[in-house]
């Protein structure tokens, strides 16, 4: 058995340490969301049934959306892709995006929601809290393999990037912005909000509301975020993530002010 800086060689088997931090982030969103349901009296196992679906349909997205996404200092593009179908498969080569494992992760909460007569939004009203907080763990993962960085800089939490790790533009800088520690943080704030939201408001939100939330404030920061990206995604000659990002945040607060709205004559 050896240790890299990015896994455990067992010689049979490599374990990314990456992975395992993914799969944490999974149990606890799981553990949260169980909790969320036991609140609500309702059941709470069926977290671990829905996760499974969840999860497979999660990866499948994350990888679909960065084979269509690839990002500029990936090393490959989707016609790259097309040509080699086969290099779709190597997800341990790395190469997931965040927004296609929302969406496939979404369809496998549906799919199971229909199998089994459950209502999708109570699902994806547990489930957003705990999301937030994976997403949150999860960004670790970046810090490990020294991805998901800002510009260079001087400010005393900067972090060291090794030379192989750097884009090519910023090869003699040393110390970098930790992108991921941002994002990190402020999915930890979305999580407090929504379980806040969730505490004050729980006999007047609708189904859907929470979920809808936690969609708008994760991709608010996702754009002030993408400011300061480096490996963003060119397409036609804009940030592709950040343009998305834009049109969710706004979506989402449209979505949820036309849900809440008061008609006139209508109560408040």
């Amino acid at each position: 058995m050896q240790f890299t800086p990015y896994g455990i060689d067992l010689g049979f088997l490599y374990i990314r340490y990456y992975g395992l931090i993914i799969m944490f982030g999974a149990l606890m969103a799981a553990m949260l969301a169980s909790r969320i349901l036991r609140k609500e009296g309702k059941d709470p196992d069926v977290v671990w049934d829905a996760l499974v679906w969840a999860l497979i349909f999660g990866i499948i997205g994350a990888r679909l959306y960065h084979v269509l996404t690839p990002s500029r200092y990936s090393g490959i593009t989707t016609l790259d892709y097309l040509r080699n179908p086969v290099k779709i498969l190597t997800t341990w080569e790395g190469g997931l995006g965040m927004p296609g494992a929302i969406l496939g992760g979404v369809l496998g909460l549906y799919i199971y929601a229909r199998r089994n007569g459950y209502h999708l939004g109570m699902l994806l009203d547990a489930a957003a809290p705990g999301v937030a907080l994976a997403q949150a763990i999860g960004r670790w993962g970046n810090f490990v393999n020294q991805e998901l960085y800002g510009p260079p800089t001087n400010l005393p939490w900067g972090i060291y990037i090794r030379p192989e790790n750097r884009v090519p533009e910023y090869a003699a800088f040393e110390r970098f912005h930790p992108l991921f520690l941002y994002e990190s943080l402020w999915n930890l704030l979305n999580m407090a909000v929504l379980l806040w939201a969730w505490r004050r408001y729980r006999g007047r939100i609708k189904q859907g509301d929470l979920f809808i939330a936690y969609s708008g404030i994760y991709a608010l920061g996702r754009f002030l975020l993408e400011f300061i990206r480096l490996d963003y995604v060119p397409l036609f000659g804009i940030n592709f993530n950040q343009a998305v990002m834009l049109l969710v945040a706004l979506g989402c607060s449209l979505w949820l002010f036309m849900r809440h709205r008061t008609t006139a004559g209508s109560p408040a």
